[in-house]
């Protein structure tokens, strides 16, 4: 592909303005949901082939969140682009005041490998909902998914509206090179970084999913058969390769023999005796990113798991005892199914692990004591979480979804997907029946009654 060429064409394109219109959009939504709902199957062959993902999970995060979000869009796109009345200032009296929707312009949407085909048409949803072009790039490593992809969306849309260019970095390089009108990207905070300094070069507004060191706190008032049986679902789903899963657990010293004891047996329990052996259970997506998993586990206190075979990608759910502050294990986000156990016996040491790292994509906290859940909530930074579970907030449309500070810029899901790629324009419209003439030169004599008048406001 042309990628230049490509850019062009959709640059022309949006000057038309038909992607404006109304009908425009809920048509060409109602094309992909339509091409979504023949190739159901398709979808779960290249997630098991890229990711190993069960059709089960394949079916719950990726494809059913998409045509969610697809039915949203189609239900309430009318409502959402009316214009927005705003109450007037007296000092404009007699006026009205409006708030126009309007799509920023050609969008660029780079995904991720690994929710590859929820994390890519989620937001070219929200991007063509509110009226712009679309280049999609998604992941060069789940290949399947992102041929079916380039299938998908070039039998629902004309590529001058939306298209898919994929590649590998390179390729990447050479769109955000170019000059956009809005960016979206999900990856690493890493990559993320990129990105930015790209879209700075042409003051391009930038969405930056990106991710981070998520804590999961376990307080001794916890219900710990309960929560060991999320934290486990939660982390070891998508064999760990999760941006919201948690990343490692500070758990009360007093609970922590019982809580490990659960934590293994929920593993058994949802996996088996041999992990390996389950359809339910994925593999993770590349070698490199095995090795670089496997490196983590040198000198590490095994607790469970640790078992690997790197032909067939598979590392077993692993959890660590009591890794240092210095390992490995506990410098980066892992993304991978390993899961670090460190014991606390004070808030003081909850605060001295969190502190260490940025602003996380997700915090989680169990317990059943108020005011600790109350401290928790107030006293960290990061993006969302949830009480008493991990990720499920992730579901609710209704929340916004995106980070803070090193794990993100801007927020997505539902209503917020067309609000992020909508720019809301302001506009005053004035009366002609009556106009004061207090604020026109010349000014002698008008200074006192002014301060006067506005005194009033």
């Amino acid at each position: 592909m042309n990628v230049s060429h490509t850019h062009h064409l959709q640059q022309q394109f949006f000057k038309t303005g038909a992607t404006k219109e109304l009908n425009y959009r809920t048509q060409s939504l109602q094309r992909l949901k339509n091409t979504l709902e023949t190739r159901e199957q398709d979808v779960y062959n290249a997630l098991k082939k890229d990711l190993g993902k069960s059709e089960f999970e394949a079916y719950v995060t990726e494809y059913n969140v998409v045509m969610a979000e697809l039915r949203k869009f189609l239900y309430k796109l009318k409502r959402w682009t009316k214009p927005k009345k705003v109450r007037a200032a007296l000092l404009n009296f007699p006026s009205q005041a409006r708030q126009y929707p309007e799509p920023y312009g050609n969008v660029l949407v780079i995904s991720p490998w690994n929710y590859p085909f929820q994390l890519a048409l989620a937001p070219v949803i929200g991007a063509v909902g509110a009226g712009n072009t679309v280049v999609l790039k998604p992941s060069e490593f789940a290949p399947h998914t992102s041929q079916l992809l380039e299938e998908i969306i070039a039998t629902s849309f004309s590529p001058e509206h939306v298209t898919v260019c994929k590649g590998d970095a390179a390729v990447a390089k050479e769109l955000t090179s170019l000059k956009w009108d809005y960016i979206f990207f999900t990856g690493s905070p890493q990559v993320g970084k990129l990105i930015y300094q790209a879209a700075a070069q042409h003051l391009t507004p930038v969405t930056l999913e990106l991710g981070g060191k998520n804590p999961c706190v376990v307080h001794q008032s916890a219900a710990i058969k309960t929560a060991a049986k999320r934290i486990v679902w939660a982390k070891f789903l998508n064999a760990g390769q999760t941006c919201i899963a948690p990343d490692y657990i500070l758990v009360h010293a007093s609970v922590k023999q019982e809580l490990v004891k659960q934590l293994q047996i929920s593993i058994a329990q949802f996996y088996g005796e041999q992990p390996q052996s389950s359809h339910d259970y994925g593999r993770i997506n590349r070698k490199d990113h095995l090795e670089k998993l496997l490196s983590y586990l040198d000198g590490e206190q095994l607790i469970t798991g640790g078992d690997y075979n790197l032909e067939q990608l598979y590392l077993a759910p692993t959890l660590l005892d009591e890794p240092g502050e210095e390992s490995a294990v506990m410098q980066q986000e892992i993304f991978g199914p390993i899961l670090p156990v460190i014991s606390y016996q004070e808030q003081d040491d909850i605060e001295k692990w969190i502190h260490r790292y940025e602003k996380p994509l997700s915090g989680y906290v169990f317990a059943t004591q108020k005011s600790f859940i109350n401290w928790f909530t107030k006293r960290y930074s990061y993006g969302g979480g949830v009480i008493n579970d991990c990720i499920v907030h992730f579901v609710n449309d209704r929340l916004p979804f995106g980070g803070v500070g090193n794990s993100g810029i801007g927020a997505y899901h539902g209503k917020h997907s067309f609000d992020c790629f909508s720019h809301y324009k302001s506009v005053v419209h004035r009366k002609n029946w009556l106009d004061i003439t207090l604020k026109y030169p010349p000014y002698a004599g008008k200074l006192k009654a002014t301060k006067s008048f506005l005194k009033r406001f």
